[in-house]
């Protein structure tokens, strides 16, 4: 089965909580702090792989959380780390936001690899808070959760040539017959039901990837017919061949199925429909008598009106074949490589670098400051060692949540709420 899209929750490991431990040696009464920190999360990470060619695995599991870090423990021994979550998928797949459908990275590489959602740095433990006049901290640092996403992949197929043209126009049998690649082929619309790859290879060693597209029908852009489904796999492509049934059989005009499958890619994307396109006039086998000879002679002069390029084949005899094959090779040496997503752009990843400390809200009476340092703050507070929340009072002023408290509007006595920790406001 051929599955080319997936929507998957992922969720990088929380860090482990740093410890809050003494050394306890014999013949030594007085030991200082010695907890140690908590190990870093697992973080979600998509790695390209050329053994896959499907995304069908991510249809049926949906959800994947990697390893929480563990606990410190005392004698300053840091936590295991958690294990990161590796999710193989082909090369070709791109990773989007699921809400907003903006790109967040093209796995375009075998090998190549996307961290996704970052697993939560390990918390401190209490060694790190022993200072000159606090010697024995009985406190640590909670570790920080990871981050999480509903990502939406796509797969969009590495192919330096795509066919395209309506149905039994005879792009399966052109595949076959330039490459390797071995499609089903029989007399009836819609037989190819997913893309099929080929590698053609020339004689001066170059090689390069076909890739045959569905049958496209008037509607396409819109979802009509199956051609529609596999539009996304022609956009990688630097060169098409725009496959035309000459001998019009089907009762078809050549010159209008010509414009209607370039008004699809139009109506689908802009610059798909500018993409460098051969023309390739198929069955002259069938075209012999003086009519469908002066036929033919019409539609190339049609086309090439446009400014197109066009060529005479047959696949069944592979008559005119061979050319088109070393004609598409000179064209993608000189080609530009077509962009689908430049990593030196500003593009969204789900880590926590660029998130806000906190933010103040009002209701009432009551201020309410939030974020994930906030939570993280709290669960690393004692709120019953003075030491903890001597700590606890220099940071909140250190990081300027007193001062937009005030500019909030606070006032003596009113209520300050930290995630599940909540207390009057005294200047």
């Amino acid at each position: 089965m051929f599955i080319d899209e997936a929507k998957i929750y992922v969720k990088a490991g929380k860090g482990g909580n740093g410890s809050s431990s003494f050394r306890r040696e014999k013949y030594i009464p007085a030991g200082g702090p010695d907890g140690g920190d908590g190990g870093h999360g697992g973080s979600i990470i998509f790695a390209a792989d050329s053994n896959i060619r499907t995304l069908i695995d991510l249809k049926y599991k949906t959800k994947y959380i990697a390893l929480d870090g563990e606990k410190g423990s005392d004698n300053r021994k840091s936590g295991k780390m958690g294990d990161d979550t590796i999710i193989h998928v082909p090369v070709g797949t791109i990773i989007r936001d699921d809400v907003t459908r903006k790109i967040l990275f093209d796995l375009d590489e075998d090998k190549k690899e996307y961290i996704a959602c970052r697993g939560g740095r390990g918390g401190r433990g209490n060694v790190h808070f022993a200072t000159p006049t606090r010697q024995a901290p009985t406190f640590s640092e909670a570790g920080e959760e990871g981050t999480e996403a509903m990502v939406f992949l796509e797969l969009k197929l590495l192919a330096d040539v795509g066919i395209i043209g309506m149905p039994s126009v005879g792009k399966s049998s052109l595949i076959s017959v330039i490459s390797a690649a071995r499609p089903k082929i029989a007399e009836y619309h819609f037989t190819t039901l997913v893309p099929n790859l080929g590698v053609v290879k020339i004689a001066d060693k170059y090689e390069y990837i076909v890739a045959d597209i569905p049958g496209l029908i008037e509607g396409a852009s819109d979802g009509a017919g199956l051609g529609h489904e596999f539009l996304k796999h022609v956009e990688r492509t630097k060169l098409l061949i725009h496959l035309l049934d000459a001998s019009e059989q089907e009762g078809r005009d050549a010159v209008d199925d010509f414009h209607m499958i370039n008004g699809e890619l139009r109506k689908y994307d802009e610059k798909l429909s500018k993409r460098h396109q051969i023309v390739v006039l198929n069955k002259i086998d069938l075209c012999n008598d003086e009519v469908k000879q002066n036929r033919i002679k019409e539609i190339e002069d049609e086309i090439k009106k446009e400014g197109y390029e066009v060529m005479r084949i047959s696949a069944a005899s592979t008559q005119g074949t061979k050319e088109l094959t070393q004609r598409c090779a000179a064209l993608l040496k000189e080609l530009p490589d077509t962009v689908i997503f430049d990593e030196n752009e500003e593009y969204t990843d789900y880590t926590v670098k660029n998130e806000e400390l906190f933010t103040v809200r009002k209701d009432g009476n009551t201020f309410f400051v939030e974020g994930r340092w906030i939570t993280r703050l709290i669960n690393s507070t004692n709120t019953k060692d003075t030491n903890s929340l001597q700590y606890f009072q220099r940071l909140i002023r250190e990081k300027g949540i007193i001062d937009e408290l005030e500019k909030s509007g606070i006032q003596e006595n009113d209520i300050v709420v930290m995630d599940d920790f909540q207390f009057e406001y005294i200047r």
